[in-house]
């Protein structure tokens, strides 16, 4: 082969090696979390050369942290979450599931984790009206099976804070319409698009609602009131939970009155605890604040001024996310620094 033949077979061969600028200049890359971080691809115009002498390699993503949105940025600390599915259920109707349910995502959002809360109450769903979303929801989860919507259209993003969504199953002609199978692929697919928790309100009872709620779930936190028709219900739960393989289970008590504590007309907090051997998270006070918050469309943990419930429900969000935190005491819950010393003074 002469020289010139040589010299022109090289110039073919890098000419061949350029490489065109794709179509979007911004592209997505994912990293193992399930988080999609943007990244600005060549500028149009350019085009990148690979030399023969200098062999080229796919550029390494570094291992990315978990998406943390402005408002909570400071609370991740940057460690990594595994995703996670936790089903809030209690069996016995009324007690605060779906208060527990906003209140908590809505404290988990704020601490910057992407929060996605599903209403599995297919009949009557409420979790909307609590975040006053009513007039936002055009899709639900059956429109989504149906082949209606996508999973992003029926995804309703909170009006305060974006990294709350809400998903709602809900239709009124058909009731039973949704399997175990159904549920299971909704949360995957929820989990793919980066969300870090998903809270499922579960339905009250244990017929196929029940099963179905908690299908996809890894994790389940039961809530129950201090009245022991609540509590026999919980303990039923407890045991469905752990015969459909879910053992990490803790317990809220919701609506917990100091002063009946005190007479010994009401359970107190360690009674119930201790009656259903289940890993305390929280309890919660009774509080005329729960129906106001509810009337406007407005969690608890909202509040300019938090109330003594506001304050239970962001420390139990905290728990249930591993930061550790106090129980509040519900008998002298507002006592400051100073008056807490003097008692230290005057009992020593």
């Amino acid at each position: 082969m002469s020289p010139r033949a040589g010299l022109l077979q090289s110039q073919g061969s890098a000419k061949q090696a350029v490489v065109r600028p794709a179509r979007n200049p911004v592209c997505r890359a994912v990293n193992r979390s399930g988080a999609g971080v943007l990244r600005q691809a060549a500028p149009a115009g350019r085009s990148v050369v690979s030399r023969p002498d200098r062999p080229t390699e796919a550029p390494r993503l570094p291992l990315l942290q978990p998406v943390c949105y402005k408002e909570g940025e400071a609370e991740s600390n940057g460690e990594q979450t595994e995703n996670r599915v936790i089903v809030i259920t209690s069996g016995k109707g009324g007690v605060g599931k779906t208060t527990a349910s906003a209140n908590l995502g809505m404290s988990i959002a704020r601490l910057g984790y992407k929060v996605a809360l599903v209403d599995a109450d297919i009949g009557l769903r409420n979790l909307d009206l609590l975040l006053g979303l009513e007039n936002r929801v055009l899709y639900t989860a059956i429109d989504i099976l149906d082949g209606e919507c996508r999973l992003d259209q029926a995804l309703i993003r909170d009006k305060r804070w974006k990294n709350l969504s809400l998903l709602s199953i809900s239709r009124n002609r058909q009731r039973y319409n949704i399997t175990r199978k159904h549920m299971e692929q909704l949360v995957e697919s929820i989990q793919s698009l980066g969300y870090q928790f998903v809270l499922i309100d579960c339905p009250a009872g244990i017929d196929v609602g029940f099963i179905n709620a908690i299908s996809p779930a890894k994790e389940a936190l039961i809530v129950t009131t201090p009245e022991i028709t609540s509590i026999r219900d919980a303990d039923r739960v407890a045991g469905l939970l752990e015969a459909n393989n879910i053992y990490n289970t803790k317990l809220l008590v919701n609506r917990v009155r100091p002063d009946m504590i005190q007479k010994n007309d009401m359970m107190s907090v360690r009674d119930v605890q201790e009656m259903l051997g289940i890993p305390l998270l929280g309890a919660i006070p009774e509080d005329q604040q729960v129906i106001i918050s509810t009337n406007r469309g407005e969690p608890l943990v909202l509040q300019k001024k938090l109330s003594l419930s506001g304050i239970a429900f962001e420390n139990a969000a905290r728990r249930l996310i591993g930061k550790q935190d106090y129980f509040i005491d519900l008998n002298t819950p507002y006592k400051g620094v100073f008056q807490k010393l003097g008692e230290m003074f005057t009992s020593s």
